[in-house]
């Protein structure tokens, strides 16, 4: 069953809510600037990485300085899930998190 327009899109805005959060609380010397629907995280070493809605896919997408990935929501465990690898958004975000600024962030809450 997909999502709704509006149930996809309240998913995305709490996502990057709580990604704001995790960011502002991390002690990380970043830039957040949510746009449009556009989370942009911007590190001290100029890597970013960009959550944008891509909603004809009803997809989160993420990009990052190894690429860009595309997220499905899985109603049943809550979660948002690579569209291939079926890698779970919040590990995904720790690994690339700690290859781009160094840090060991915790986003188990996404």
């Amino acid at each position: 069953m997909s999502l709704t327009e509006a149930r996809f899109h309240d998913l995305v805005d709490s996502t990057q809510q709580a990604l704001e959060d995790i960011f502002d609380d991390s002690g990380l010397d970043v830039d957040l600037e949510n746009s449009a629907g556009v989370l942009t995280v911007k590190f001290e070493n100029g890597t970013q990485l960009i959550f944008s809605r891509q909603e004809p896919l009803r997809q989160l997408w993420l990009a990052a300085r190894t690429g860009g990935f595309h997220f499905d929501y899985d109603e049943e465990e809550n979660r948002w899930a690579h569209d291939t690898t079926e890698e779970l958004l919040s590990e995904m975000l720790a690994r690339l998190t700690k290859e781009q600024s160094g840090a060991d962030l915790d986003f188990d809450e996404i």
